[in-house]
Parts: structure tokens; sequence; C-alpha cells
């Protein structure tokens, strides 16, 4: 369970911002106890519990990098073209059986080990073939297109440092080093609500005045793609007894209790109401649009000292899809031990008109398309409505426009952050 304590955040002001939130997450959160060694193949998106140090060199043997012919830079004519006898052949995973002496050449096929005394490759469409010879041009420097023992990774250094979330790149590294298993922390365990009378389960009959639940689905994809560990423990209603019980016990053997809906300040929102009375509310309001009833907290557990961590989203869909990548997203991540990885809007130039108010940071939903003048621009959505899921199936991303922005115009540069960036 996460180690969290009533006070392990510490927040006096009505409306947080989004900076002061992700400062938080990093700084008072501990990451889960517990790991395991784990095969390469299952490794991707979990998190190293310990640095990876090469045991070998790699490549582990100077290597050419093309298709050609091995010679010794010595023996070149410094003008003109110059005439060397060909003495062997050295192809992939086999070496060649003699050392080059004056005069002579190899050769040499992609990744094949140097030949004793070779010290560069020409490319094989750069040379003229005689009988028994190669005739190579003048101009290549010493050392040309031969790939060096250690030049990607020296022995006994970190290859893969601990606390990174393994993709398929760092698998394949990890492999190439010789490695099949990996020592990874274990998963962040997560108990995932549903609440409200109006919520029912999909594939169920829909009763009037009712809406099919949308975002454990959105959620609960989410956080499987942040590596964590999801129980999907369905819908709740609005009775605030109930709602505690069951927080509370989901929160004994989970690291975060993750619930929508509920989290404003409505007289049916109980969720708030349900947090406070088995554990503590660090803040219920982020200055943040969509998403701004978002509450943060922290469950009491059995043992002094030991909690899980709360997170309430909003019941928009769009709001919880915001909020879960601005709050959920750095927290799963500081549980699991994962190394931060921020996120970085990428500059995009809007097509768009947009007022805000100063003080909040709003995102406003919008597709990449060519612009007027052919270069590529952000279009927003035409609908800004929270309970809009399509405006995120029509879109590419979020434009992020930060807190003392009050307006934007187009060609304003405006920052973008992809869907791709937020989800895992």
């Amino acid at each position: 369970m996460a180690q969290l304590s009533d006070d392990c955040f510490a927040f006096a002001g009505p409306l947080m911002p989004v900076a002061d939130a992700e400062r938080l997450i990093a700084e008072r959160v501990a990451p889960v106890d517990g790991q395991e060694i784990v095969p390469l193949r299952a490794a991707t998106g979990r998190v190293l519990a310990n640095d990876v140090v090469a045991p070998i060199d790699l490549p582990p043997f100077d290597n050419s990098a093309v298709d050609g012919y091995a010679v010794r830079a010595g023996d070149l004519a410094g003008e003109g073209e110059t005439r060397l006898t060909v003495i062997d052949r050295a192809a992939a995973g086999h070496a060649a059986d003699h050392a080059l002496n004056a005069g002579e050449a190899i050769r040499i096929f992609t990744g094949a080990p140097m030949p004793d005394n070779a010290d560069t490759v020409f490319m094989q469409e750069d040379c003229k073939v005689e009988a028994g010879a190669v005739v190579v041009p003048p101009g290549l420097k010493r050392g040309a297109n031969r790939r060096l023992a250690g030049e990607d990774v020296r022995a006994g250094v970190v290859a893969l440092p601990a606390g990174r979330r393994l993709a398929v790149q760092h698998i394949a590294l990890a492999a190439a080093l010789g490695l099949t298993e990996v020592e990874v922390r274990r998963r962040a365990r997560v108990a995932l609500f549903s609440t409200g009378d109006e919520i029912v389960e999909p594939g169920t009959k829909l009763p009037r005045a009712a809406l099919y639940d949308a975002n454990r689905y959105l959620l609960a994809g989410m956080a499987a793609r942040l590596g964590a560990e999801v129980t999907d423990l369905g819908i709740l209603r609005d009775e605030p007894k109930a709602l505690a019980r069951a927080i509370a016990a989901a929160a004994l053997d989970h690291d975060l209790v993750l619930t929508s809906g509920g989290v404003s300040t409505g007289e049916a929102d109980h969720v708030r109401a349900a947090i406070e009375s088995i554990g503590r509310i660090v803040f219920w309001r982020l200055a943040i649009k969509p998403g701004r009833p978002v509450a943060m907290g922290v469950i009491r557990g059995g043992n002094a000292g030991d909690g899980a961590a709360f997170v309430g989203v909003p019941g928009n869909p769009v709001a919880a899809f915001v909020t879960f990548a601005r709050v959920v997203r750095p927290l799963l991540l500081r549980l699991a031990g994962a190394l931060p990885e921020p996120l970085i809007a990428l500059p995009a130039r809007a097509a768009f008109s947009y007022k805000k108010r100063k003080g909040r940071r709003e995102y406003v939903r919008v597709a990449l398309r060519a612009g007027p003048d052919g270069g590529i621009a952000a279009f927003k959505h035409g609908q800004d409505g929270a309970g809009v899921l399509t405006s995120l199936t029509e879109t590419d991303g979020l434009a992020e426009l930060p807190e003392d922005v009050t307006g934007v115009t187009p060609g304003t540069t405006v920052g973008f952050l992809p869907y791709a960036s937020l989800v895992g």
C-alpha cells in the first residue's frame, strides 16, 4: 500500500494551480514497495527497480557499417586511385581468416568483424572490381564506415537507470546486452469507481434520464497504459455512507482509489463528504478548465501513517480526461517509482480565436490540419462542452493555454499536447 499520511500534502488556498499540484505530488508521494524479476518479453511498461549495468561492450567488437572492402588507411595513395589485392571475405557472423598486409583488402559485409590491421571500409558502390583486386577512390578518411567496440555502450556503465519506464526500445537495448530478465517495481494498484444514480453499465437497459458509463472505460484504459494494475469496482450510487464504506474498503489493498463524478458542489455530490469522513481532502478545486472540480486526498489505512491516495475526477468525460492527464498521470508515475516524464507542449500555430480568464490553465481540443498558407495549424473543435466525447475523437490533442494568457488569435503560437503523450 502507498505510504501516505494525512498531512503528506499541504495547501491552504481554495483553487490550486496545476503546477503546484504536480509539485506536491513529486515532493510528497513515495513509490510503492515491492519488486519482482520478469522476463524481457513481459517487461514493456514496467518500471526498473535497479540500474541495468552493461555486462559487455555494445557492439562487442569493431565491425563494418557497410557492405564493401576493408583496407589499411596507410596503404592508400594520397592522390588518385589505389589498387589492392583482395585476399579474403568476411560476412556477418564470420571473421576473416587472414590479417591484412600491405597492399591488401578484404571483401566485407555489414556487421562482420573488422579484420586484423584493417581500420577503414570503402562502400562497394564506390569501388571498381578487377580480376582478384579492387580499385578504391581517393579522399576517404581513416576509420570511415567502421563501428568501434563499445561505441554504443561501454561495459560497466549504466545502460538503463532505475526508474526508467520500459518502452520497446529499452527492451531491445537490454536484449542487445544479452539480458533475458530485469528487476522491476511492482505495479501500482488502482481501485476504480464511477459514481452517480444516473450512471448505468453499458449493455444493460438504459432507463429514462440515465447515461451509460464511459468514464470507467476511459480511466481504466489510461491507467493501464501507465502500467497500473486496475481493479474495476463498478458504479457507486449517491448514498454517502455506502460511498464511504466502499472507498475505505478499497483503500485497504490499493495504492490509489480513483473515482469519477460527485466531487462538485451540488447537493447530490457526496464523494467529498465521504472522503472527509475516512481521510482528508487536500484540494477539491484546481485552476484548470475543463476539470475544475477535481479532488485529491488521502484515505486512512489500517496502520498509523499508512494510507491510500485518492483522486476524484469530474463526471464529464472530457474533464475526466484532462484531469487524469494533469493529476492522475504524474501521481501514478510517482507511485510506480518512475522517473519524471513531464508533458512537453510542442509549438503550433492557432487557426482560431479564443478568450479565457486569467489565472487558470485551459485546454482547448484541436485538430492539426493544413492552414491557409499550407503550413500545419491547430483548428479548434466546434464544441467546447466538457461532456462532448466526440470532441476527443475528432481532434488530435490539446492546445495548452497558460494561466497568464487571456486570449488567442489566428497565427498565435500555442503549446500543443498530442493525445499520444497524454495517454501513456
